[in-house]
């Protein structure tokens, strides 16, 4: 079936998108889940927000991670206006800088916007970036289509030092060693989930969850997902498989195709 990229998603979803708080609400409820993914390596996580939103929206995660057995990072670049020339370049400093300080690859989890930023660092510097794993991030995006903050974000495009437009279709493609998961919703009110998936692949995947795109940072399945991508051993990426009692709460993911279609 042919979706209809140009166009932002419809009324309805952009509606739904007000069940973050109860997604925020829900989170609590997963921290007895991650058991289950085990203590993680005490590697170094760089996570990025989305448009318009800070380290402060991303504090939740960052929290859960921590307490997981991570280094949990925020980009400390104040608010996403898009790609303004402190937030480029603030942007790998803060890169080099966290894996300086470690002295060990960094794993980049981008919210939205930030997944596009978090691809485009392992493009740029692939040493060291130990994974990338993006929520709801439309790296499939091409100039002209629309998502639902499109007219805002032209608004900022006189601050911007990069066009993304001409940019986003040379995050696709990840370096070969770089391992990259998907998470998506197809109910995403925000941008079409549909350019938010990678083509299936050695070290590439998509987990679908259920829910909105706003919510992505704390929704229940987000959490153990994300948790269990991180508690891999390092240069031993292996897909993902959700636990058998909580297979239902992960619907089975698709791949995309070369014409810009979801199969």
């Amino acid at each position: 079936m042919t979706n209809d990229a140009s166009s932002p998603p419809g009324a309805w979803l952009r509606l739904l998108e007000s069940r973050a708080v109860f997604e925020l609400g829900a989170s609590a409820a997963s921290f007895p889940l991650l058991r289950l993914v085990g203590r993680g390596d005490q590697h170094p996580v760089l996570v990025l927000p989305g448009f318009m939103a800070s380290d402060r929206s991303t504090a939740p995660l960052r929290n859960v991670l921590r307490s997981q057995g991570y280094w949990t990072h925020g980009w400390q670049l104040g608010r996403n206006l898009g790609p303004t020339s402190h937030i480029v370049d603030g942007m790998l400093e803060r890169l080099s800088a966290i894996y300086e300080r470690h002295q060990r690859p960094v794993s980049i989890v981008g919210w939205s916007l930030g997944g596009i930023y978090g691809r485009r660092l392992a493009i740029r510097a692939p040493e060291m970036v130990r994974q990338v794993i993006t929520l709801g991030s439309p790296f499939r995006l091409e100039e002209g289509d629309q998502s639902s903050v499109s007219r805002l974000f032209d608004r900022l495009k006189p601050l911007h030092a990069v066009n993304l437009g001409s940019e986003l279709p040379n995050a696709v493609e990840l370096p070969a060693g770089v391992p990259a998961t998907a998470i998506y919703t197809r109910t995403d009110g925000v941008v079409r989930w549909f350019q938010c998936i990678e083509k299936v692949g050695p070290m590439r995947e998509n987990i679908e969850v259920r829910g909105s795109h706003s919510g992505l940072g704390f929704n229940p399945a987000v959490l153990l997902a994300v948790s269990d991508r991180l508690a891999q051993r390092e240069h031993d990426w292996r897909p993902f498989h959700a636990p058998t009692l909580l297979r239902h709460m992960f619907p089975r993911s698709v791949d995309f195709d070369g014409d810009r279609k979801a199969s």
